[in-house]
């Protein structure tokens, strides 16, 4: 079971890579499709799923946690792709997800400027100066999204296990050094890895069936048994908890769900009496 995450900018050849890289290594490749399975499971439209993952947070996400819901819903479509292995992504955000996963071929693919902005003026047929300036905005965007959301900044070197820059490397020497490096044992995958994605996936799964009724609900798994737990104390504990049973009826793979509900009603004493 292999994986691997390609991160790029606008306009960086990774989607050329990716597809090489699938076709090269007989693996599936997959971008939109997560989009796709998301709105089709969550019922929301693919477009705003879209925005979720790319455009910087607005006021209104910052009040509703609006964003928060449908990247919930995002994470737990590529999770459950994810786990069956044998997979290249090179959407948004993908590296986010699996940050903790070992065993993960990670990549950040970096290309000049200048490189970039031609492909856009070719790909569109624009000026040079709005090539510039749509590339700025995207870039600018996808930094504000992940300060926001991961307080982490999607250039640092650290996310990454191979940082290529295609200023001087082809497509196709970028197919080869990636392929080399899925070829040390680190990367072949292991049975602890599949768990930890198993698990991953079904925590992402429940947390994004919960998230629209019980936002700050905290969800941890481990091999089936489902621990959920309200940061926030509720006024009817019985009717919360079975609320929170009945929309997770359709999930596979969960065992036994323990719940850690508070109530918010001081419990009668004799003072009360």
């Amino acid at each position: 079971m292999s994986i691997i995450t390609i991160s790029r900018s606008f306009c960086s050849k990774g989607n050329i890579v990716a597809e090489k890289i699938a076709a090269a290594m007989g693996y599936e490749c997959i971008s939109r499709e997560i989009l796709l399975e998301a709105s089709e499971q969550f019922n929301v439209p693919e477009i705003k799923l879209a925005r979720a993952i790319h455009d910087g947070p607005s006021v209104y996400d910052r009040f509703t946690h609006g964003k928060e819901c449908y990247i919930a819903f995002i994470k737990a479509a590529l999770l459950n792709r994810l786990k069956k292995g044998n997979i290249v992504y090179h959407g948004l955000a993908g590296h986010f997800f699996v940050q903790d996963i070992p065993h993960i071929l990670k990549i950040r693919l970096l290309a000049d400027m200048q490189s970039r902005i031609a492909d856009e003026m070719a790909r569109e047929n624009v000026t040079e100066e709005i090539a510039r300036k749509r590339i700025a905005k995207d870039d600018k965007e996808r930094c504000n999204w992940s300060s926001h959301l991961y307080k982490i900044d999607t250039r640092d070197p650290e996310l990454y296990d191979l940082s290529i820059n295609l200023r001087h490397v082809s497509v196709e020497d970028c197919v080869t050094i990636i392929r080399n490096t899925m070829e040390l044992e680190y990367f072949k995958g292991s049975e602890k890895t599949k768990k930890l994605l198993e698990n991953l996936a079904l925590t992402a799964t429940v947390k994004a069936s919960l998230v629209n009724r019980y936002y700050n609900a905290e969800v941890t798994t481990r091999q089936g048994n489902v621990v959920i737990k309200l940061p926030d104390p509720v006024a009817k504990v019985d009717k919360t908890k079975e609320e929170i049973k009945s929309l997770l009826t359709q999930i596979q793979g969960i065992k036994d769900i323990y719940l850690d509900v508070k109530s918010n009603t001081l419990s009668r004493t004799a003072m009360h009496k």
